[in-house]
């Protein structure tokens, strides 16, 4: 592991490090005191670890919060013989905890990043306690076909422009502003790895919905939606029903982002589930 901010923490200063795996580097990033509850986070497609940046703040008091810059995202590798299939990239989210001598943790994963969260439950049933699963559809019959104008391997990178278009329904209006640091994160991802990218969630939904892999597991699980999500039918957040015990949160006038959106009152579900009974 390569220290990245000049040394190893103190007390629950951050860390950020590259983590060498034997097929790529991953970014990982710690904030919180180290002997603190795990929490792994796992941003969307074309994000990365800094979309969690305005909730972090609000989880540090409780957890040691851990963030990962997923294979062909962010700070990590984009190595051209990869594979970004959910399956592969959450077998690295677990290697991250392993190497960093996590035994068990609760995972949140924003968007697809859901999906990741539920592949690595199905891994390793005995690291994962609980999950929150944030905006994430619960198969493909709940998605809601986008409009904005496709981007082609003559157009790589996308300008900002492009970008922000790409990225508006990934908000409850239109208008509402995309945080540059989104936007510098898909400029910096190669084409081969946004394709990729792009179809791994849906293989992975397609395979089998995610009500039905998780009402085997046995996890507690807890499913925030922003009501007025442009990329899911909130409503589809129903479908999470099946899992025994699960909970349920819409949030009104928040999309698909409710991390960046409205983190607050992201944070104040998340805490209350992730601290209960302790």
């Amino acid at each position: 592991m390569t220290i990245s901010d000049g040394g190893p923490y103190v007390n629950d200063a951050p860390e950020s490090s590259t983590l060498s795996l034997d097929d790529g580097d991953l970014y990982v990033r710690q904030d919180g005191p180290r002997d603190a509850p795990p929490l792994l986070l796992i941003h969307g497609t074309a994000a990365s670890a800094r979309s969690w940046d305005l909730l972090v703040p609000l989880l540090t008091g409780s957890h040691r919060v851990i963030r990962i810059d997923l294979l062909g995202h962010g700070r990590s590798g984009q190595p051209a013989d990869g594979s970004y299939a959910i399956p592969d990239q959450a077998r690295r989210a677990g290697a991250v905890l392993d190497r960093l001598g996590v035994e068990h943790a609760v995972v949140a994963g924003h968007s697809s990043g859901g999906t990741v969260a539920t592949a690595l439950a199905e891994q390793r049933p005995d690291l994962v306690t609980a999950l929150a699963l944030v905006n994430t559809g619960p198969g493909m019959d709940a998605f809601i076909a986008q409009e904005t104008p496709t981007i082609g391997p003559s157009q790589w990178p996308p300008n900002d422009e492009q970008i922000r278009q790409f990225a508006s329904t990934g908000f409850s209006r239109a208008d509402h502003p995309v945080p540059q640091d989104l936007v510098d994160d898909l400029r910096g991802m190669s084409f081969p790895a946004f394709v990729a990218i792009m179809q791994a969630p849906r293989a992975y939904l397609e395979e089998q919905a995610l009500p039905d892999r998780l009402k085997v597991l046995g996890k507690p699980l807890l499913v925030i939606f922003g009501e007025e999500d442009r990329r899911w039918r909130s409503s589809s957040a129903a479908d999470y029903g099946v899992v025994p015990g699960a909970k349920v949160e819409l949030l009104p006038g928040a999309g698909h982002s409710p991390i960046l959106e409205d983190p607050q009152r992201t944070a104040d579900l998340l805490l209350a589930f992730t601290t209960r009974g302790r």
